[in-house]
Order: structure tokens, then sequence, then C-alpha cells
């Protein structure tokens, strides 16, 4: 059976174990932000409530009326901006990659460096700016959906010891959804299928706004993180075809 299942992978079991050991190592880079991050919970609050007052600034502070319609709505559409908070950042985005990299590997490196690039990034936020959710400001009128309806919260288990409380700006939800919605976009074939992906990233970005994780700044802050990343990645792709021409030339001076 291992044989068998080695013979879907591109490039046998030796390049998956290798792909899967980058994602544990970010996963421990993460970790260390993590704690790193967590000593300060009076800087994060402060963070939050600047968030907070720049959005009320701006006219903008949409995100309690937003989960009063959801709240109020109840049923599926709670119960799916819920799941969907929960499934998007790991199973969603992982199937995604081992879809790509079993049947486009081709483009998988491009679109596994563009989500590591985005998320390392994302960590040096985290760091330098821990930030405080929605939900931690009740008296704002903010809810914790995932508290009160979900049958898995930030409370629970494994969750509570791996989860960052103050990993709010910029969102990494967002810029995950961003990036996965657009790869996957260009390389399925189904209308429908094309359409949904299309879509994915801006109901993403509605579901945590909706369960209180995220301000509308998160999310806007983890767009720009993806399209910093990209632009980078680009950068570094060009400079690495350049060096590659310049050697060609310099080989082929020499022979002439």
């Amino acid at each position: 059976m291992v044989l068998r299942a080695g013979r879907l992978l591109p490039h046998g079991w030796g390049d998956f174990l290798f792909q899967l050991a980058l994602w544990f190592g970010f996963i421990l880079a993460y970790q260390v932000a993590r704690g790193l991050a967590d000593r300060g919970p009076l800087e994060a609050f402060e963070n939050g409530r600047l968030v907070i007052d720049a959005e009320r600034s701006l006219h903008t502070l949409v995100e309690a009326d937003l989960q009063r319609v959801v709240i109020e709505g109840g049923g599926p559409l709670l119960s799916a901006v819920n799941w969907t908070y929960w499934l998007a950042q790991f199973v969603v985005l992982g199937l995604a990659l081992l879809w790509i990299y079993v049947r486009h590997n081709d483009v998988f490196p491009r679109v596994r460096n563009w989500v590591l690039g985005t998320n390392m990034v994302a960590l040096i936020g985290y760091v330098l700016l821990p930030t405080a959710p929605p939900r931690f400001f009740p008296e704002e009128g903010f809810v914790d959906t995932l508290a009160q309806s979900g049958a898995v919260n930030h409370g629970s288990g494994f969750i509570e010891l791996a989860s960052n409380p103050y990993a709010a700006m910029p969102s990494i939800h967002a810029a995950d959804a961003l990036i996965i919605g657009f790869a996957m976009a260009m390389l399925v074939r189904s209308r429908w299928a094309r359409l949904a992906w299309t879509l994915w990233p801006s109901w993403v970005w509605f579901t945590v706004m909706a369960t209180g994780n995220h301000f509308w700044l998160d999310v806007a802050a983890g767009v720009g993180v993806a399209a910093l990343a990209a632009t980078m990645l680009a950068w570094m792709e060009g400079r690495e075809a350049d060096d590659r021409l310049s050697t060609a030339l310099s080989r082929s001076r020499r022979c002439s």
C-alpha cells in the first residue's frame, strides 16, 4: 500500500516528507512567536483598542453589527461561519495544497513559497504588534460566537495550547484564503469550482469578522501581507532568472 501510494506522488516519498518537514518547521516557528507575543497581553489590548478607535474615527466599526445579523439569523448561517473559521486555516488550506502538489506539481513550489512567505511576514507582525481580537472587547458589543454556540472553541484542549490569542493583526486567515482561492481558481477546470474558489476569500473574510476574531483592518492587513510576500517572491524569482541568464551568457562567451 505504501508503494502504491508513493506512485501517486510526483517525486516519491522523499520529496513528500521533505514538504511535510517544511510545514512542521513553520509550526515550530509559530509556537516560538506565540510565546513571545503572549508576554505582553496589556500591549495586545492597547493595540486592539487602537484598532477600534481607528475604525470608529473612519465610521467603519461595523463588525458588531455584522455579528448581530449573523447571531439573530442563527441556525445554518451561524454554524457555517463557525466551522469555516476552524476549517479554513488548516483543513481546507492543507487539502488544497495537497491537491496542487499531486495534480499540478509544477506550480506547487510557487504556491507553497507564497503561503510560507506570507505566514513568516505575519509572524513578525505578531511579535512586534500583538493585537487582541474583537471578541476580547464585549463592552463594545462584540461576541465570541465560537464560545457561545460552537462545539469547538478557543478554550478546547489542543486549540488553547496551539493558538495565539493575540494574533489578530494581520489576519492570516484572510491572507491564506486569498492565496489558496486565487491559486485554486486558476487551476481547477470546472466553471462552478472556479467560481467557488474565487468567492472563497470573501467568504472567509466575512466569517473571521462574524465570529469576532478579526476587525476589517486585520483583514486588510492580511491582504496587504499576502501582496507584499508575492512581490518579494516575484523579485527573488526575477533575480534568480537574471543570474541564470548571466551565467549562461558568460559560458557562451567562454566557448566562443
